[in-house]
C-alpha cells in the first residue's frame, strides 16, 4: 500500500546524522545570528539535495540578544545566584534593581490575590501555566518592577534557563510596540535556587538585587522554505518547526524537529507524484527571540495563497524525547478523529493524551482559520508532577540539551506518525475533517456560560450552535457517503471538491472563533490568559455577573455584547455554508 511505501521508506540513522551536524557544527543558532543564518542555509541545501525546490527568506525581524544576570541575596544573609537574563527583558541600570521579593507562585494573575505587588520583585515558577510572557505582563499590569523565574525540573536541579518575555506575537506594529512589549527586567535561574529563595521567604521578608543584560534590537533574520506541488490541483499542507535555538546544542529543542521535517521532505519527493495536495516546509526563525517572528512573517506575506489553498498546518517541535511515554496530541478539533486513528495504529509504546490546540509554539495560522495539529511525547501526570510540570525535560532551554536527551527508538515512532498524517491529508479524496466535534464545543463551552449569559443574549447564540451541530452531522455523513462511493471507483471529482471547498471555509470561519481574541487580522499575545479557553473572546463573560452597576460592567459588558455577535455571526455562516454544499450535492 501507498502508506506502507512511504514508511518503509523512512531512515532514522539520516534524522540522527543530521541531528548530529546541526548540533556539533552550528550550535547556538539564535536568530540574527552568524549561525542563525548558517542554519538557514543548510536546511536550503539539505532540502536542495533531496530535490525539493528551497529557498532563504532575510527579513527584519525584532529579536533579542540576553546575556548573564546577576542575582544578589542582600537580606536577610548574602547570597550570589547564577541567572540568565530573559529575551526581550528589560535592561536593568549599572546598579541593578534592588526590592522586597514576593513569591506568586504559576505567575497567574489569581496568584496575586492577597498580595502587594507594587515595587516588589516576583518569584514565580518557570513553567507554562502561564508562559512566561503572561507572566511578565501580569505582573506590569499589577505594578511589579521586576520578575525572577525560577526554572522547571526537580529539586535539585542546577540547569540555568534561557527564555523570552515578549508577549507581542511576530514582529509589533505601532499598536503593540506601545501595548505588547515587555516593561519590566526579567532574569530566570534554576530550581535549586528557586527552591532556596522560597524557603527563605516562609521565613521572613527576602531583598534582593538584579541585574538584567540584554540586547534588543532589529537584525536580518532568515527562515528557510521548501515546496513539493502536487501533479494537479494548487492546495497543500504547511509543514512547519523552528530552526533557531538557544545557546548550546538543543539536540531536542528543536535540531530534532529540523532533521525530521528535512527527513520528510526528502520521502515526499519521492512519492510527489501520488499526491493530491502539495507540501510547503517551513523552517521558521525568531521562535525563541523575536516570540515566532518567522512564522508570522511567512502567515502575513504569504496570505493570500495560504487563504485559498492552505488545508492544514502540522508543527513539529522537540520530537523522540528520550523517558516518554505519553503521546501528547494537540488539535483544532475538526482533526482530531483523523490524527488519533494514525496514532493508534502507529504510535507504539505511547499512551494516547490530546488537548484541543491553543496558540503556543509557531501556531501563527489560527487567524487564517488553518487548522494545526502536533504531535509529541511527554512524561506521565506523576512523572511530570515530580518535575514541575517540565513536559519538555529538565533541560529544555538550557545548555544540559544535549545528544543524550533523544531517543531514537521513539523518534522513529514520531517520524512514521508525522508521515502517515501527511499521506492523509495530500492524498485523501475528501479531506479527513469533521465538524460535529466542534460543534459539540461550541456547544458545551456556550452551555457553561450559559449563567453569566443573559445580560449579553447567550441564549440565542447556544441555539445557534445547536442548529450548526445538526448541520454539521448532515455534512458529515454526506462526506462519508461520497468517501465510500470514492472508495468503490466513482469518478466524478466535482462533489469531492464541494465537500473540500466547504471543509476549508469552516475551518476559515470556526477557528478564530474558537481560538483567537483578536481575530482573523492580529495576532493575540504568546500565552494569553483568555487562550486557554474555548472560544476566548467570551472569556471574561463569567467575571461580568459580579460586578455590580457602574463603569467598569458597563465596559465589560459592551466588548462581551460584540463578542458574542461576532460568535453568532460565524457560526450563522458556518450554517449556511454547510447548507449552500448540501444543496448542491443534491
Amino acid at each position: 500500500m501507498p502508506e506502507q511505501d512511504v514508511l518503509a521508506a523512512i531512515s532514522t540513522d539520516r534524522i540522527r546524522r543530521d541531528v548530529e551536524r546541526i548540533t556539533t557544527d552550528i550550535p547556538s543558532r539564535l536568530a540574527g545570528s552568524p549561525n542563525g543564518r548558517r542554519m538557514a542555509e543548510y536546511s536550503r541545501d539539505a532540502l536542495a539535495a533531496a530535490g525539493v525546490a528551497a529557498r532563504v527568506e532575510e527579513f527584519p525581524g525584532l529579536v533579542s540578544f540576553p546575556g548573564t544576570a546577576e542575582l544578589q541575596v542582600l537580606a536577610p544573609r548574602e547570597i550570589a545566584i547564577s541567572a540568565n537574563t530573559l529575551g526581550h527583558s528589560v535592561a536593568t541600570l549599572p546598579e541593578g534593581l534592588v526590592g522586597e521579593l514576593i513569591d506568586v507562585g504559576s505567575g497567574a494573575a489569581a496568584a496575586y490575590e492577597g498580595q502587594h505587588p507594587i515595587g516588589k520583585i516576583t518569584l514565580s515558577e518557570l513553567s507554562y501555566h502561564p508562559a512566561r510572557h503572561e507572566k511578565q505582563r501580569i505582573a506590569a499590569a499589577l505594578g511589579a518592577a521586576g520578575c525572577v523565574m525560577m526554572n522547571w525540573g526537580f529539586p535539585g536541579d542546577t540547569a540555568v534557563p534561557f527564555g523570552s518575555v515578549k508577549p507581542a506575537w511576530g514582529n509589533p506594529t505601532p499598536e503593540t510596540m506601545r501595548t505588547e512589549m515587555p516593561t519590566l527586567p526579567c532574569i530566570g535561574i534554576s530550581r535549586a535556587a528557586g527552591l532556596a529563595l522560597r524557603e527563605m521567604l516562609g521565613q521572613g521578608p527576602v531583598r534582593l538585587r538584579m541585574r538584567a543584560n540584554v540586547e534588543n534590537g532589529w537584525r536580518p533574520v532568515q527562515i528557510t522554505l521548501g515546496e513539493i506541488p502536487a501533479p494537479t490541483g494548487d492546495d497543500f499542507v504547511v509543514v512547519g518547526g523552528h530552526q533557531d535555538s538557544w545557546p548550546g546544542p538543543q539536540a531536542t529543542d528543536n535540531a530534532a524537529g529540523s532533521a525530521v521535517i528535512l527527513e520528510l521532505a526528502r520521502v515526499f519527493q519521492r512519492h510527489r507524484d501520488q499526491l493530491r495536495r502539495g507540501l510547503v516546509f517551513g523552517f521558521w526563525t525568531g521562535h525563541e527571540t523575536g516570540t515566532m517572528v518567522g512564522s508570522t512573517h511567512y502567515v502575513d506575506r504569504e496570505w493570500d495563497r495560504l487563504r485559498r489553498h492552505a488545508v492544514a498546518y502540522l508543527q513539529i517541535d522537540q520530537p523522540g524525547i528520550t523517558g516518554t511515554t505519553v503521546w501528547d496530541s494537540r488539535s483544532n478539533s475538526e482533526l482530531r478523529r483523523f490524527h488519533e486513528d494514525a496514532e493508534r495504529r502507529l504510535a507504539e509504546g505511547y499512551h494516547p493524551a490530546w488537548r484541543r490546540a491553543v496558540k503556543t509554539g509557531d501556531s501563527s495560522f489560527f487567524g487564517l482559520g488553518v487548522p494545526m495539529v502536533q504531535g509529541q511525547g511527554t512524561f506521565t501526570e506523576a512523572e511530570l508532577k515530580a518535575s514541575a510540570m517540565a513536559t519538555l525535560g529538565w533541560w529544555h532551554h538550557s545548555v544540559e540539551n544535549t545528544l543524550d536527551k533523544l531517543d531514537w527508538g521513539r523518534m522513529a515512532v514520531h517520524v512514521r506518525v508525522y508521515a502517515a498524517w501527511l499521506w492523509e491529508l495530500c492524498t485523501a479524496q475528501i479531506l479527513p475533517f469533521e465538524f460535529v466535534t466542534v460543534a459539540d464545543e461550541f456547544v458545551r463551552r456556550l452551555e457553561h456560560l450559559a449563567p453569566a449569559g443573559e445580560a449579553i443574549g447567550l441564549a440565542a447564540v447556544r441555539q445557534q450552535a445547536e442548529a450548526f451541530k445538526a448541520a454539521a452531522q448532515r455534512l458529515d455523513a454526506t462526506a462519508e457517503t461520497w468517501r465510500r462511493r470514492y472508495a468503490d471507483g466513482h469518478a466524478d471529482e466535482a462533489p469531492a471538491e464541494a465537500i473540500n471547498a466547504c471543509l476549508k471555509r469552516l475551518s476559515r470561519a470556526l477557528v478564530p472563533l474558537a481560538s483567537t481574541m483578536k481575530g482573523a487580522y492580529g495576532h493575540d499575545p504568546y500565552g494569553f490568559t483568555p487562550q486557554g479557553s474555548m472560544i476566548p473572546g467570551l472569556h471574561d463573560l463569567p467575571r461580568l455577573a459580579g460586578l455590580g452597576e457602574g463603569e467598569e460592567r458597563w465596559l465589560l459588558e459592551t466588548q462581551l455584547v460584540r463578542e458574542r455577535n461576532r460568535v453568532m455571526d460565524g457560526l450563522t455562516d458556518a450554517m449556511a455554508e454547510v447548507d449552500r454544499t448540501l444543496q448542491l450535492l443534491g
